[in-house]
């Protein structure tokens, strides 16, 4: 009996062992290793983190950009990053590769483009005649970026309402100076002029650290049967943004931080209950 060593199919990281003649023979019945696959699938895991990634060097564009004074393009780079934080977490839940990873490492990049990219690009724009005072809201903006997001890690559960946050997204809280500064580029050198730099920083960070709900987009379903009215919403949408973006971004950045208040305002008469008079 002649054992098929030359065979083209026969694997040598797989032997086994001939109880009689005592050498390696081929298996034919033993499956040989999908590797492709295996390869395949972790290219995949890479694909949420390269978005995220990509977050993370628009926040340190961001920061560059500010320092050499392109202040508007400065905070157009906080605009990609706002994208592309959205596509990470959403393209790893419709592939299913969510990993702790994942999430701690998009959390880091979220600190440098929410929190310290808007920090710099805000107190080159504004904050610097207020010097020491504006140092500190800087840092104190910093500071409540970080603490929103790492509550946020704590909160993700099963048991948490994905249609809301508590407390403002930190990407929509970069929005509010990112879109001020993008609609005012010029530099604020009058004190006075400064208080609205130091308001456009403290609003944000007051909201993202308190305990307002805000609308979220979780549940929006990207994977619907007719896409076309998905393809017809995104269509409209950039129709609009480039007819005066400068002016829209800034209208959509304030209106969602009124909307929770709006929300809450509902809420609350919705709650309120009616007096019946005595009969």
């Amino acid at each position: 009996m002649v054992t098929p060593v030359d065979s083209p199919v026969q694997s040598a990281e797989y032997p086994v062992e001939d109880p009689v003649r005592g050498h390696p023979r081929f298996d034919p019945l033993r499956r040989l290793p999908d590797r492709p696959r295996q390869r395949l699938r972790r290219g995949v895991y890479l694909i949420p983190s390269l978005f995220t990634l990509g977050n993370m060097f628009c926040g340190y564009l961001c920061i560059l950009f500010a320092i050499r004074g392109e202040l508007e393009v400065a905070a157009l780079f906080i605009g990609l990053a706002f994208l592309l934080d959205g596509l990470d977490g959403r393209i790893a839940r419709m592939t299913g590769t969510e990993t702790p990873f994942g999430l701690e490492f998009d959390s880091l990049a979220d600190v440098i483009s929410f929190g310290v990219a808007p920090a710099v690009l805000t107190f080159m724009w504004g904050l610097q005649p207020l010097e020491r005072l504006g140092w500190a809201a800087g840092f104190i903006y910093v500071t409540a970026a970080a603490m929103r997001l790492a509550r946020f890690n704590i909160q993700t559960g099963a048991n948490a309402d994905k249609r809301y946050f508590v407390g403002m997204p930190s990407p929509a809280a970069a929005a509010i100076p990112a879109s001020t500064v993008y609609f005012y580029p010029e530099v604020l050198h009058d004190p006075r002029l400064a208080l609205i730099a130091l308001g456009v920083m403290a609003l944000p960070a007051f909201l993202m650290v308190s305990t307002i709900r805000f609308r979220g987009f979780k549940t929006f379903d990207l994977r619907v049967r007719r896409s076309y009215k998905v393809l017809a919403l995104l269509a409209m949408a950039f129709a609009v943004i480039q007819l005066r973006p400068p002016f829209v971004l800034i209208v959509v950045a304030y209106a969602y931080l009124l909307s929770a208040f709006v929300e809450w305002i509902w809420s609350r008469l919705k709650r309120r209950p009616t007096i019946t008079p005595p009969a």
